[in-house]
C-alpha cells in the first residue's frame, strides 16, 4: 500500500477510499447538526436510529414485524426500537381496527413533531450549504449523486445494513 501524498488535497488527487469517507463525513456533519438542533427546539433524547424507525412506521403505523422488515433489523432489535421510541413518547401501541390479534405502532403528535422538525432543519442545512458552496454547486452535487444512485435510493435498512 503507498504512503499517502504530503501535497495539500487541492494540489493532487484524491485516493479512492477518500470518496466513501468525504460522502459520510457530510452527512455525519448534518445529521449531528439536526441533532443539535432537535435537542435545542425540545427533543434531547432523539438519535440516528430514530428517525429512521419513525420513517419505518409511517404515517398510517406499521406493526412491530412491519418496521423490523421495513429497518433490516430483527423482530427482537425492532421490539428494543419501538420500547424505546414508547418511552420517549414518539410512538403508540394501538388495536389494528383490521385485525384485533395485531398491534399497530403509530406516531403520536410527538413523533410527527419530530419529523416535521428535521424537515425544517434539514432545508436550513441545505441553504446552510447553498451559502457556503454556492446554490448552482450544491445542485449540481445533488444531481450528480442522483445520476450515480441506485433509483431506489431512500432506504430505511441503513442502521441494519450498517450494523452488519
Amino acid at each position: 500500500m503507498s504512503e499517502p501524498s504530503p501535497l495539500p488535497a487541492e494540489s493532487r488527487e484524491s485516493y479512492g477510499f477518500e470518496l466513501p469517507l468525504l460522502l459520510f463525513a457530510g452527512f455525519r456533519s448534518i445529521i449531528d447538526e439536526l441533532h443539535a438542533d432537535l435537542a435545542r427546539q425540545g427533543h434531547p433524547d432523539a438519535r440516528p436510529a430514530h428517525g429512521f424507525a419513525l420513517q419505518a412506521v409511517g404515517r398510517g403505523g406499521a406493526t412491530a414485524s412491519e418496521v423490523g422488515r421495513r429497518l433490516g433489523i430483527s423482530k427482537q432489535a425492532a421490539g428494543k426500537t419501538v420500547d424505546r421510541l414508547l418511552q420517549l413518547g414518539y410512538v403508540e401501541r394501538a388495536d389494528d381496527p383490521s385485525d384485533a390479534r395485531r398491534k399497530l405502532v403509530r406516531l403520536t403528535p410527538h413523533g410527527v413533531d419530530l419529523l416535521a422538525r428535521s424537515a425544517e432543519v434539514f432545508e436550513r442545512v441545505r441553504g446552510d450549504w447553498m451559502a457556503a458552496l454556492g446554490a448552482e454547486r450544491v445542485r449540481a452535487m445533488e444531481a450528480d449523486l442522483r445520476r450515480m444512485v441506485p433509483q431506489a435510493f431512500f432506504r430505511l435498512d441503513v442502521a441494519g445494513w450498517l450494523g452488519g
